[in-house]
């Protein structure tokens, strides 16, 4: 089967395509974007201009559709940075989430990478393998949460409620601040910090998580 594309170009109307062949009834008519590339084309200089295309008869008008269709679908490029985990219907991630009520919710894996997260309650939720890379975290509510795993790189935890969080394997390489935190209780097992964080933290350090029932002091390995 041979398809015959006419395409009629005027400049007070949008090019329109018409396929034509032995079998067909009826033109049917499509909006092409030009450039073309791909057909040989044959192009007049009058005011208007039409153009012929020609394809091989191995290709269907349905498959050529299908192919001019799928040039006009935009993908959100918010999309590709959903969060993950039960919450991932919306972005956290890159968000301004400041002051969001998150308490008690199970949000494992969640991606909340680079995201503005100040005063924002996550009491008592699970957030085990969460991402916080690079988020702003002051004055946030983790008290009692489950933040196993987590990542803190980079992340900005001032003056946040830490009492009684389980962060055992979580990371803190970087630049990471727990200046003015209350991290009474709180359980830091194997989560590696730099000396200058350690010594702070053991100043401050006092309680015993009530999950795991180890001394935070014990956990930070102070003196």
């Amino acid at each position: 089967m041979a398809l015959v594309l006419n395409v009629s170009l005027c400049s007070t109307s949008k090019p329109r395509l018409s396929l034509s062949n032995s079998n067909f009834k009826s033109s049917t008519l499509l909006h092409l974007p030009l450039p073309l590339q791909g057909f040989n084309a044959k192009q007049s200089r009058q005011p208007s201009q039409k153009l012929t295309f020609s394809l091989g008869g191995s290709v269907s008008a349905a498959t050529l559709a299908a192919l001019l269709s799928a040039s006009f679908i935009f993908v959100d490029p918010a999309l590709a940075f959903r969060g993950g985990g039960p919450y991932g219907q919306e972005v956290t991630r890159g968000q301004d989430l400041t002051g969001k009520d998150f308490s008690g919710k199970t949000l494992i894996k969640q991606d909340f990478k680079t995201s503005i997260l100040r005063q924002t309650n996550f009491k008592g939720a699970k957030l085990i393998g969460a991402s916080f890379f690079d988020a702003d975290l002051t004055g946030a509510d983790l008290s009692d949460a489950d933040l196993r795993n987590a990542d803190f790189s980079l992340a900005n935890v001032t003056k946040a409620n830490l009492s009684n969080a389980n962060l055992e394997g979580a990371l803190a390489t970087g630049n990471t601040s727990f200046k003015g935190s209350n991290i009474t209780g709180a359980d830091f097992t194997d989560v590696p910090l730099r000396e200058d964080q350690r010594e702070y933290l053991c100043k401050v350090a006092d309680g015993v998580n009530p999950t795991t029932g180890n001394a935070t002091r014990d956990t930070l390995f102070c003196n």
